[in-house]
């Protein structure tokens, strides 16, 4: 999608700090981190949003999920990390192709909300 900024992204058209990537999946750190380390971890599919997803893109979700194990991994998140899908406006979402939030680095507090 044309429009979207995280396709754009995905397409090379728009630069980010990528610090990971497979063949379905990019991750890059945010531009307004949450927490010390805040990585978004996108498909490379354009799919706006969790409840979008069809059992079609059963795979693709699991591909997300394995890429932000690595990339925790990779940042030393050892201790412990959270990995965030805001599903909607009301729940946050603000750029609307799926992406999963990988946050750690310090303590992170529940309720989150």
């Amino acid at each position: 999608m044309s429009d979207c900024l995280f396709c754009r992204i995905v397409s090379g058209e728009l630069g980010a700090a990528v610090v990971a990537e497979d063949e379905w999946a990019l991750a890059f750190r945010d531009i307004r981190p949450q927490a010390p380390t805040h990585i978004l971890v996108i498909p490379k599919k354009h799919l706006g949003s969790l409840g979008e997803a069809a059992e079609e893109d059963a795979v693709l979700l699991g591909r997300l999920l394995l890429l932000a194990k690595v990339v925790a991994r990779g940042e030393g998140l050892a201790s412990g990390y959270r990995v965030v899908l805001n599903n909607g406006g009301a729940a946050g979402q603000s750029v609307f192709h799926i992406h999963a939030h990988v946050l750690g680095g310090r303590h992170l507090g529940w309720p989150p909300g």
